[in-house]
């Protein structure tokens, strides 16, 4: 349509992506609705009262797209650090590099020989049916010793979801799948190999945390941002969205980027009950972020560790202070930024997480007891929603929820606007902005973004 009114719900990485490109082709006719005071979304940082910067989980910046590339070049300048990646699996009291799958040599000998041989044996006694869920997947594809030992908890740990419940389209570059050929050479040989996946070299802003990126974005759009304005209502029927404050906001496009499941439940009329029905088949997880500022030194050039076994909450453990030096207030002080996922599957109680991590990172070697006396900030974030799960119904879900949204000129897109998890890094959300405005303004085809199930193909419910 000709000169088209856009409401864009949400100021995370893709409605800020959404905003710089229509700012950037001079268009006018659009706003940003953002819930908070501040933009970012789960992108965003936090400086504590004692100036420590916390990341809400461990972010890294790496890209796919040229066009991402440079804007970050635009907005950072010489404003960053360039890192190799540095990542660990800790288990059975060592560290072993990263991947797991590939790096299993220095592990106890029943563990490598459980692995080894489990290995071998999904890849000689493939049966070559498709698997149900993604726990099927991993055993059909790394064996029952790799799944025992760190795919299976390690997933239940990050996910908080049983594998079983999931499905697997969405591992794609996330997770390093098993040549057995590479295995063997590295137990045998003791030859590591550490350099799989697209991240293997990334940046950081200097100061701000990931924030900073998202605050340089907000200039381009603060004439259109309209922040501590929380949705209230959408009509789909009407095409307006009512705000918190009362006020009426009238569109003909909208792009979504809050949870497809509180779009759906904000609807006022005409939503069909097999599209409500299907918003409650999307499950996601929640998180408890906790950051330890310590009083001395990093000690080790280590970039994050992987956490598989039980005995301590936290799945990742981020040495944030060793991305940039100016993320503490003084000069040789230490960031811990840990991360446990939680659900009704996974409970987690947040009264005593803090001391948890702290006794876990104790456990675990990255903290001695002399350290609990050099603790100098503690600070905690917990996000209701951290990770869209890819479960089983996911996609049948998607395939109805979203060509119904677009029968209704609305755009679901971003991590849980679009519910993709495989394209939910801030690289991928931030072009999904982009390229919506692309097709909307120029009539260009997504790339990025990944329709998902049989009703996406065809016509929308109506």
């Amino acid at each position: 349509m000709d000169d088209p009114r856009i409401v864009i719900i949400g100021a995370g990485p893709t409605g800020l992506g959404a905003g710089y490109r229509l700012n950037e082709l001079g268009y006018d006719d659009w706003v940003i609705l953002e819930a908070s005071d501040r933009v970012g979304g789960l992108a965003t940082s936090f400086t504590s009262e004692n100036g420590f910067t916390y990341d809400v989980g461990g972010h890294v910046m790496f890209s796919h797209y040229p066009y991402y590339d440079d804007l970050v070049e635009r907005l950072m300048g010489d404003e960053y650090t360039t890192l190799n990646r540095e990542a660990w699996v800790w288990m059975e009291d060592r560290f072993i590099p990263y991947p797991f799958q590939n790096n299993i040599g220095g592990l106890e000998p029943q563990t490598v020989f459980d692995c080894v041989t489990g290995a071998v044996r999904a890849r000689y006694e493939a049966s070559g049916a498709a698997p149900a869920n993604f726990r099927e997947w991993v055993l059909a594809t790394m064996g029952d010793g790799i799944a025992k030992h760190f795919m299976l908890p390690y997933n239940f740990k990050v996910w908080a979801t049983p594998p079983e419940l999931m499905n697997y389209v969405w591992i794609g570059e996330r997770v390093a799948v098993v040549d057995v050929e590479d295995l063997l050479r590295n137990v045998l040989f003791e030859k590591p190999e550490t350099q799989w996946g697209p991240n293997s070299t990334f940046k950081y802003p200097l100061r701000g945390g990931t924030g900073f990126l998202y605050e340089g974005m907000r200039k381009y759009v603060e004439h259109r941002l309209e922040l501590s304005t929380p949705v209230a209502s959408v009509d789909p029927v009407a095409k307006v969205v009512t705000t918190a404050d009362g006020r009426r906001w009238p569109y003909d496009v909208l792009l979504n980027t809050m949870p497809l499941t509180k779009l759906v439940d904000s609807m006022t009329s005409g939503v069909p009950g097999v599209v409500r029905d299907a918003a409650g088949d999307l499950v996601w997880s929640g998180s408890h972020i906790v950051g330890i500022g310590v009083d001395r030194p990093a000690l080790s050039s280590k970039n994050w560790i992987y956490f598989p076994e039980p005995d301590v909450p936290f799945y990742r453990v981020t040495y944030l202070s060793n991305y940039s030096p100016y993320l503490t207030p003084r000069p040789d002080q230490t960031i811990f930024l840990t991360e446990t996922s939680r659900s009704r599957y996974k409970p987690e109680d947040p009264a005593t997480i803090v001391e948890r991590v702290v006794d876990g990172l104790q456990a675990t070697g990255l903290m001695e007891e002399s350290d609990r006396d050099l603790i100098a900030d503690r600070w905690l974030c917990s996000p209701d929603m951290s990770y869209p799960v890819p479960s089983v119904g996911r996609d049948a879900a998607l395939g109805t929820i979203q060509p119904w949204l677009r029968s209704h000129d609305i755009w679901s897109r971003g991590r849980f606007g679009g519910w993709l998890y495989e394209i939910g890094n801030m690289d991928h959300s931030a072009m999904q902005g982009v390229e919506f405005v692309n097709a909307v303004l120029r009539g260009e085809p997504e790339t990025v973004w990944i329709p998902r199930g049989e009703g996406e193909a065809g016509a929308g419910i109506r």
